[in-house]
């Protein structure tokens, strides 16, 4: 058994040596601080994506989560998906290894071609199991492209209005458009790395920013008032850390991918050390205000301290607009077949109609907040925890598979019957919670929106013209009543 393991690693490792030792050769100091900067596949370069993808926009709509939720609600839900993201990343990852092993012991070669999530369901279960993941994981990555940049002209306009939301999405989405130059996860190392220094300053601005602003004059922390907002605050935090649906396509880009298995769950705890102290300092400081303020930003008064954090959010939305849009364009270049092409300038031209629609869809629906939400329930909730389950029960189900298997699950878990429960564990909870109650207050919130502000709505949630200050509410799904003169008072003073 120790010697056919053995075999195995050399397998799946193969083409990554070769493509290390010819790295090595290369004697040219431009190539040199190119592929320093250029070319990541190190077990850190993962982490970074994993850690810096999975952060994101997110930060600035728990606080809006705690208030629907409540701080030890928040808090609880936030540690246990948390868990469950990065239980489904492992499967995932298990389950790439082991359909990639199978494809180069019949000697397949990868090295003009990304292996994505939707193929190894192909390799392992066959083509149905093909056509739901593909559906649900490009459904998914085309409304994370869509958050990200809904979540732009978010942010900027927080420091400068003198353009309203739909606009700057106008301005965003061209320049996010640059993204098809990037050939793949290889190439994001240094983005990474930046992404990450962005995220972790802002987190910390708001935590620090919130407790030097101290509590709101009459603050009210009423949470969690109504079932709706409580399904609702929590469909957002699965959405916060169901960002593996990218797993597949970071761990084709390492040079060793067996070595991913812990990465996502280190990546959480980082994470965790960002998002706890933000989402509570925010919630403690401003209370029920946020329900209506699904961005952070809009009740932290401004300064260079802020501004700054705009700016880091806006390079890193940027950033993770890539992330999400770039296992797109590999579907679309397969479909028009170009995904082999060597010319980077002809794979760009073919990209660019898939941000088309992503560019549509964030003037359409500029609902930052309860969009996560959404997205979250009816869509994460199957593309990164329930499919990756079911996927991992079904291609171990025999005992030949199991004998076979290339990654044994951990002794710790219960071997094969632990992981099978604690797979089925999984399912159902998201399937009810996820899903069906999620579902229902996300849809619920989401509709409120449309009715409330319209479809493409011009300045989404933006503070009304002084003289109509007291005569507009803005309020999402539906706020304490007695809440609305201070909202419309501390509106008019921010």
């Amino acid at each position: 058994m120790a010697s056919s393991d053995k075999e195995v690693e050399t397998v799946i490792v193969g083409n990554y040596v070769e493509m290390e030792t010819e790295g090595k050769l290369t004697i040219d100091i431009k190539s040199k601080i190119s592929n320093f900067f250029w070319h990541g596949g190190s077990v850190y370069d993962a982490w970074f994506s994993c850690a810096s993808n999975q952060v994101a926009q997110v930060l600035l709509t728990l606080p809006y989560s705690f208030s629907q939720l409540g701080m030890l609600s928040g808090i609880s839900f936030q540690l246990f998906y948390g868990l469950m993201g990065s239980w489904t990343a492992y499967l995932i990852s298990v389950l790439y290894v082991e359909y990639r092993t199978r494809k180069e012991r019949e000697k397949a070669d990868f090295r003009n071609h990304v292996i994505q999530w939707f193929e190894v369901l192909d390799g392992l279960l066959g083509k149905h199991w093909r056509n739901v993941g593909l559906a649900f994981n490009c459904t998914f990555l085309l409304f994370g492209s869509v958050i990200q940049l809904i979540a732009c002209a978010s942010n900027i306009y927080y420091i400068n209005d003198n353009l309203d939301k739909r606009t700057w999405t106008y301005i965003f989405g061209a320049c996010c458009a640059t993204t098809v130059f990037i050939p793949s996860f290889h190439n994001y190392r240094v983005w990474s790395f930046l992404g990450l220094i962005m995220t972790t300053y802002t987190a910390w601005y708001l935590t620090i920013a919130s407790l030097l602003h101290g509590q709101v004059e009459g603050v009210k922390h009423t949470g969690p008032a109504k079932m709706v907002l409580y399904f609702t605050g929590a469909t957002n935090i699965l959405y916060t850390f169901g960002g593996h649906a990218v797993t597949v396509e970071i761990m084709h880009a390492m040079w060793k991918p067996q070595k991913f298995k812990a990465i996502y769950l280190v990546a959480t705890v980082y994470v965790l050390t960002l998002t706890l102290p933000s989402a509570s300092a925010v919630y403690w400081a401003f209370g029920d205000l946020l329900l209506n303020h699904s961005n952070a930003f809009s009740l932290l008064p401004r300064s260079p301290f802020k501004d700054m954090a705009v700016i880091l959010m806006l390079i890193h939305q940027f950033i993770t607009f890539g992330f999400a849009c770039t296992p797109l364009y590999f579907v679309w270049e397969k479909a028009i077949g170009m995904h082999e092409c060597k010319s980077l300038c002809k794979r760009a031209a073919a990209r660019l109609p898939v941000v088309v629609p992503i560019w549509f869809l964030a003037i359409i629906f500029p609902f930052f907040g309860p969009i996560n939400s959404t997205v979250g329930s009816l869509l994460v909730s199957f593309t990164v925890y329930i499919i990756p389950a079911l996927a991992y029960i079904f291609t171990f189900k025999s005992a030949a598979a199991r004998q076979n298997a290339v990654e044994q699950p951990p002794k710790f878990f219960g071997r094969w019957a632990g992981a099978f429960l604690i797979n089925i564990f999984v399912v159902v909870w998201v399937l009810i919670v996820g899903f069906g109650f999620g579902g229902w207050a996300s849809m619920i919130n989401f509709v409120h929106q449309i009715d409330t502000f319209g479809l493409f709505t011009k300045c989404y949630q933006c503070l009304p013209p002084p003289h109509m200050a007291n005569a507009t509410a803005t309020a999402p799904l539906p706020p304490p009543k007695a809440n609305f003169t201070h909202l419309s008072h501390h509106m008019h003073h921010l």
